[in-house]
C-alpha cells in the first residue's frame, strides 16, 4: 500500500504518503488564501521525499470537510483527478475526524500526549461559527458535523476538552482549549489505513459544506440579453 492523503478544508494545506505501516513523509502549509497555489507542489514534494513516483500511489484519501467552499474543492479535485489518472480508489473522510485521531491518541499533528475521555473537535467556520463533532476518543464520534455559533453549544461541550482552531478562537466557549490547532495529512492517513485494514466502510468523496457558499448571485438579478 502507497496511500496518499491531502486535506484542504482548513487553513492547512497539508499532504502525507503512508505505506500501510507508517507515515513516509508529510508536508503541512497554513495558508486560508493559496489552497490552489500550494497543493499540488505539497504533493510533489511529498513524493520527492519518500522516493516514490505518482503511479506507485495505490490509494488516496482525502478530507471532505466540513469547510469553506473555496478551499474545500481544492483538495478534493486534486483527488479525484489523481485517482481518475492512476485507476485508483479514492476515499473520503471527515476532516473532524482526522484531528480527533491526532489529539486522542497524540499521533501525527498531534501537540502532546492523547486526550484521555471524551472531547470536542472545531474549526474555524468564520461568521463568528465553528464547525464541531463531540467525540468519546480518537476514533468515535458521538455526533455528526455541525455548524453554530460558539454560544449556541457551550452547554453541549460544557467540561470536555476541545481542540481546533476554533475552539482557540472562543475561550469563553472552549475553555479548556488545547492543540492541534490544525488538521494534519498524516493524521488522516493514518486513520484512514486503520479503516481499510479494519474493512471499515468510507464516506464519498464529495464535499460537506454545511452551509452555503459565500459567494452567491444578487438578489434580483437582471438579465440582459441582446436586442
Amino acid at each position: 500500500m502507497l496511500l496518499l492523503a491531502v486535506d484542504t478544508a482548513t487553513p492547512a494545506v497539508t499532504v502525507a504518503l503512508h505505506d500501510g505501516e507508517s507515515v513516509l513523509a508529510a508536508e503541512s502549509q497554513v495558508d486560508a488564501r493559496r489552497h490552489g497555489e500550494l497543493l499540488l507542489p505539497a504533493v510533489d514534494r511529498v513524493l520527492a521525499a519518500a522516493g516514490v513516483k505518482p503511479a506507485a500511489v495505490t490509494d488516496l484519501v482525502v478530507g471532505i470537510g466540513p469547510g469553506p467552499y473555496t478551499g474545500l474543492r481544492v483538495g478534493l479535485a486534486t483527488a479525484l483527478t489523481f485517482g481518475s489518472a492512476l485507476g485508483v480508489p479514492v476515499r473520503g473522510l471527515c476532516t473532524l475526524d482526522g484531528l480527533a485521531y491526532a489529539a486522542g491518541t497524540g499521533g501525527p499533528g498531534a501537540s502532546g500526549p492523547g486526550i484521555d475521555g471524551p472531547f470536542v473537535v472545531a474549526t474555524d467556520a468564520r461568521r463568528k461559527e465553528v464547525y464541531w463533532a463531540l467525540y468519546a476518543d480518537a476514533r468515535t464520534r458521538l455526533t455528526d458535523p455541525a455548524v453554530d455559533r460558539p454560544a449556541d453549544i457551550a452547554e453541549r461541550v460544557a467540561g470536555r476538552p476541545a481542540v481546533g482552531a476554533g475552539a482557540l478562537l472562543y475561550p469563553d466557549t472552549f475553555p479548556d482549549a488545547r492543540g492541534p490547532e490544525h488538521q494534519s495529512a498524516a493524521a488522516l492517513a493514518s486513520l484512514a489505513v486503520e479503516r481499510i485494514a479494519a474493512g471499515a466502510e468510507f464516506p464519498p468523496a464529495l464535499p460537506l459544506y454545511l452551509r452555503r457558499p459565500d459567494a452567491q448571485v444578487p438578489k434580483n438579478y437582471k438579465v440582459v440579453t441582446p436586442k
